[in-house]
């Protein structure tokens, strides 16, 4: 083979495996700017980026996190349940708390702080209702809380979308978003 030759073919061979890495599917974190998934629902929030209360404190991702709070029954700072009209999408002192007081409940290092330990804990809590899993289709599913039940939906794009009240028949749908807080 002639030098050009196999010059032309390690060019080649670069630019397919090139192409071949980067069409693979990148794993959901904050980067892609939403709460996201692919596949089986089962492993669609572990790994996700941290919520804390400097890290993507006020957006919709936290909308998602304080309505698990709400599913979970997790206690307030005051010994209440979290309720609905805890759900702002803000990750402040009462958050943190009731995080902290869930991950005790899980087993979990009580640290305050939604990662992928707590995160991932939440996707074995997810419940198929219809849909599908393939690429393009959207996927209903629900959180099934200690005390309540929350409706999801993954939509096309793989993005969740969540309802304001954890109620998708009464609440307003609006995506997960880790730079945006529409809860507020």
């Amino acid at each position: 083979m002639t030098r050009t030759r196999l010059g032309a073919t390690v060019v080649a061979t670069l630019a397919a495996t090139a192409l071949a890495v980067s069409a693979s599917p990148a794993s959901a974190s904050a980067s892609g700017g939403y709460i996201s998934g692919a596949g089986t629902w089962t492993d669609d929030f572990g790994d996700e980026g941290e919520l804390t209360s400097s890290s993507y404190s006020s957006s919709s991702a936290v909308c998602l996190w304080q309505q698990i709070l709400w599913a979970e029954g997790a206690n307030e700072s005051n010994g209440s349940d979290f309720d609905l009209s805890d759900i702002d999408g803000n990750f402040g002192p009462n958050t943190t708390y009731a995080t902290k007081k869930l991950q005790a409940t899980w087993g979990l290092s009580a640290d305050g702080r939604v990662g992928k330990n707590t995160f991932g804990h939440a996707d074995s809590k997810l419940r198929y209702v219809s849909g599908s899993t393939a690429d393009g289709k959207s996927l209903r599913v629900r959180y099934d809380g200690a005390a309540h039940d929350l409706d999801l939906l993954r939509a096309t794009t793989g993005r969740y979308i969540i309802y304001k009240n954890g109620d998708r028949d009464q609440g307003s749908p609006v995506f997960a978003s880790y730079t945006a807080n529409y809860c507020d």
